[in-house]
Formats: C-alpha cells, sequence, structure tokens
C-alpha cells in the first residue's frame, strides 16, 4: 500500500496518511504526493471538500526526523515540505480532518488549515518545535493566536504543551470529539454535509471568513526562512542527536 491514499467518495476528495508503522512520519515523497492531490482537487469541479486522514491509532507523528537530520547537514527545508504548506494555504474548498491518537508538530499545525476538525476520545496535539530547538510552521504562528488566543498558543507552540480531543475543541481547533469506532463515519458525514451546500457559495464564504490566503503564504515563508537557521542551530543539532540516541 501507498504511503498516502488518495481516494474519492462522490464530491469528497478523501487523503489519508498510511505509514502506520512509522506513526505516520512524514517523508518528503508523502509530503509530495499530498500537495500534488490537494493541488489537483482544487482544480477539480467535481470535488466540493477535501478529508484529511491517518490510522486508527495516529493521525501524523510530525515530520520524520531522519530527514530533518538531512536537511540540517543540507541548510534547507525539503521543498516538497513547503510545496505542502502552500498548497493547505491556497486551497479554496472547505477540507475537514479526522483525528485520531497523535497529532504531533505539522500533524497539529495542519488542523489550524481546516474548516471542520472531528477527533476521537484518544486524539492528542502536541508541537515540540522549541524543545526540538526549532519553531512552530505551517503559518501556525499566525493561525494559531488568532484562534486560541496568545497565551494558549504560547503554552502549545512554544511551551510543548498537549491537548486533549476536548481541551483542543475548548481552545477551538476540534469541533466535535467522538469514540474512535465512530470517528471515520462521523467525518465522512460532516464532509458530506458540506458538500451538498452550494459548492461556489461555500467557497465565496470560506474565503471572506478565512480572510487573505497571501497573509498566511507570507508567514509560511518567513517561518521556513528561519525554520532553516534553527535547522543548522547548535541547539536543534543537540537536541536532534539527544533524541536519535534515546530511541537506539
Amino acid at each position: 500500500m501507498p504511503d498516502i491514499i488518495v481516494s474519492n467518495d462522490g464530491p469528497i476528495r478523501k487523503i489519508r496518511m498510511n505509514r502506520p508503522d512509522k506513526k505516520n512520519a512524514l517523508t518528503l515523497a508523502m509530503y509530495d504526493a499530498m500537495a500534488t492531490a490537494i493541488e489537483e482537487a482544487g482544480k477539480e469541479p467535481s470535488v466540493h471538500c477535501l478529508l484529511l486522514a491517518g490510522a486508527p491509532d495516529v493521525f501524523c507523528a510530525g515530520n520524520d526526523l531522519n530527514d530533518f537530520v538531512a536537511m540540517a547537514k543540507g541548510g534547507a527545508l525539503g521543498e516538497p515540505i513547503v510545496r505542502f504548506l502552500h498548497a493547505l494555504a491556497r486551497f479554496e474548498k472547505p477540507m475537514v480532518a479526522a483525528v485520531s491518537g497523535a497529532a504531533v508538530g505539522v500533524g497539529t499545525t495542519m488542523l489550524l488549515h481546516c474548516d471542520q476538525v472531528i477527533a476521537s476520545d484518544t486524539a492528542v496535539l502536541l508541537t515540540p518545535f522549541v524543545s526540538l530547538g526549532l519553531l512552530p510552521e505551517a503559518g501556525s504562528s499566525l493561525l494559531a493566536p488568532r484562534l486560541m488566543g496568545h497565551a494558549r498558543a504560547f503554552s502549545l507552540l512554544v511551551m510543548g504543551k498537549s491537548l486533549s480531543a476536548e481541551e483542543a475543541k475548548a481552545a477551538g481547533i476540534v469541533n466535535a470529539v467522538v469514540p474512535s469506532a465512530q470517528l471515520d463515519a462521523q467525518a465522512l458525514a460532516v464532509a458530506r454535509e458540506i458538500a451538498a451546500l452550494p459548492a461556489e457559495s461555500v467557497m465565496v464564504a470560506r474565503r471572506l471568513m478565512r480572510g487573505s490566503a497571501d497573509e498566511v503564504v507570507t508567514r509560511i515563508d518567513a517561518e521556513v526562512e528561519e525554520f532553516k537557521i534553527r535547522l543548522a542551530s547548535t541547539e536543534a543539532k543537540a537536541a536532534f542527536a539527544a533524541f536519535l540516541n534515546k530511541k537506539r
């Protein structure tokens, strides 16, 4: 099975991360595949809604750290990552996410681009960027404070405090919390409800509500430039080494 599974359910384009043996840690190839799927969904008139999902026990463990180590040595962030982040920010149709288990790093920050997030009662959101000598990405330094206020965003993005599904709902990131066995069905039902609405009206309303995509892309690019610097920093190299040694 491919690491990214793309399928259609009527007017719904489903993108499922499918690398459960590595807890859906994202490789550059996976970023590329998701970016392509999102870009193509944006151009396809028959697609009215996008649904992002992971495995039953884990949504996404963030970036594959081996890729991060390689990028740190090269002093650059992989182009597929930037392409994926831009695709999220530029996508004009509604996005729904079905989140179960861990949503780490970009597994959490991609949710800030979604319009409806359905979480299982096992979901945990965590962004350990700063503890790895890095910083928030995916436009989260802009979107998270707007959504949940500076203090809660600081706890999540800088201090690395985790959020349970119910805490994420209280913070405004998650719309509904359901039992794990019901997650996929509930998320699909929400996507179908949205997809049944007049598509053009939905897109216009969404654009007005979310504001300028250019502003988000500009923030993503600023984060990327700082991220490159942090990747090559002594702090990040020491944090990566400690993490990888702990795993051995």
